[in-house]
């Protein structure tokens, strides 16, 4: 393994794209911006996604077209009998609709909801598109890249879903996160829900007696307060929102909140939903015994699943990220599991990472959220030279990556 890196950074094309991407750092930034300002909320990243899709095509990208699902995805063909490599950004951010993503700059800093996550990982994945076509190498695998809707909150890693729902793939590399160094092999899992109870209500004095909607959504949560969890393999839980009731004299007819459960095992995610599903239908169950009724119900909807999913640290692709992180001057390190759209390939078998991006960022997920460019070049140069050792150079590399079918 690390003699395909020695070999990679010995030729002269490479040496010279690996200059060109230093130097083309400016228009990464200048497109990071341009796109930052371009919002995205949850199932609304249509916008973002079209100009995207010009971008990629602009710089080279062949056959870059908008799927069913929303993702943006173009080819970069190999010469044939290699393995097919997926490289993708998230498109969608946090932020609700509305949201003021203007870009402002103090201090060499960079401030705008959406500007590190993951705005920095598309734009690296166009700066990898220059920096393929600039090279002229002829790669032996195929490699798709492209952005991906459905990354954050309720859209339940919806794009790479539907993508490996329909397309076959050796690999993927999920460009995500702030950190060079880290690499991402591991999936921590997660299940959200909606839970609604409902019932006849009334007047709080004239209709005292009838069951409560909002009683029952009480006991739910003080009986999952005290659900005890394992801390390896971590597992966790959490009531978000909460809504119920129409006035304070008034039994409520419906309340409902929204759970959500994690784990880095699917066994404890699995046996917690079972655990918080028998509580949510006691709640419902002992609301009606307390008043001998049976009008309350309970609705339970999933509205979330992310696989959690484990890979060995010696799987290659994995391998070949730590030695890319090496040939840029940095100390690779092996992150605890997390949430990414690598979950989704990782859980059916395709070898997967989350590669970290370039410069520095803070405030993710809020209002504040910066970004520092220095040194973000370094991040696309790693996963330039990670592509090309995974899929291979003819005549000259062998790809890292296996061909799964």
């Amino acid at each position: 393994m690390e003699e395909v890196f020695e070999r990679l950074l010995g030729k002269q094309e490479i040496k010279r794209t690996l200059e060109f991407i230093h130097q083309d750092e400016k228009l990464t930034l200048k497109e990071q911006i341009q796109l930052t300002e371009i919002p995205a909320p949850p199932f609304k990243e249509q916008k973002r996604a079209i100009k995207f899709q010009e971008m990629l095509i602009q710089h080279g990208l062949e056959h870059v077209h908008i799927d069913e699902e929303g993702n943006v995805f173009g080819i970069r063909k190999g010469t044939g009998n290699g393995p097919r490599l997926v490289i993708s950004a998230h498109l969608d951010t946090v932020f609700p609709e509305g949201t003021d993503t203007r870009v402002s700059e103090k201090e060499g800093k960079f401030f705008a909801p959406g500007i590190g996550d993951d705005t920095r990982g598309l734009a690296e994945v166009l700066s990898i598109v220059r920096a393929l076509t600039q090279s002229n190498i002829n790669t032996i695998g195929d490699i798709i890249i492209g952005g991906t809707v459905g990354e954050e909150g309720a859209g339940d890693l919806r794009g790479v879903k539907a993508y490996f729902n329909k397309n076959k793939a050796d690999g993927y590399i999920s460009i995500d996160g702030p950190n060079l160094e880290a690499i991402t092999y591991l999936g921590t899992g997660s299940y959200r829900y909606e839970i609604t109870y409902s019932g006849s209500g009334g007047h709080s004095f004239a209709d005292f007696g009838t069951p409560s909607a909002t009683h029952a959504l009480g006991r739910a949560i003080a009986e999952i307060s005290n659900i005890v969890t394992t801390s390896d393999p971590k597992t966790t839980f959490s009531v978000g929102p909460i809504t119920g009731g129409s006035s304070v004299n008034a039994i409520s007819e419906t309340a409902s909140m929204q759970v959500d459960l994690r784990s880095n095992s699917k066994l404890e995610l699995d046996r917690l939903d079972e655990k918080f599903q028998e509580i949510v239908k006691e709640a419902c169950e002992a609301e009606n015994r307390r008043w001998e009724s049976n009008t309350l119900t309970v609705d339970i909807h999933r509205f979330g699943n992310r696989p959690p999913a484990q890979q060995s640290e010696d799987l290659p692709i994995v391998c070949a990220l730590q030695e890319a992180i090496i040939a840029v001057g940095k100390i690779p390190v092996l992150s605890g599991p997390s949430s990414t759209d690598a979950n989704y390939p990782m859980s059916i078998g395709i070898p997967s990472i989350t590669s970290g991006t370039g410069g520095q960022a803070g405030g993710a997920h809020t209002l504040q959220e910066w970004y520092d460019p220095k040194d973000g070049y370094l991040a696309v140069q790693k996963n330039f030279l990670l592509i090309l050792g995974l899929v291979g150079i003819k005549d000259e590399i062998k790809p890292i990556l296996k061909l799964l079918s």
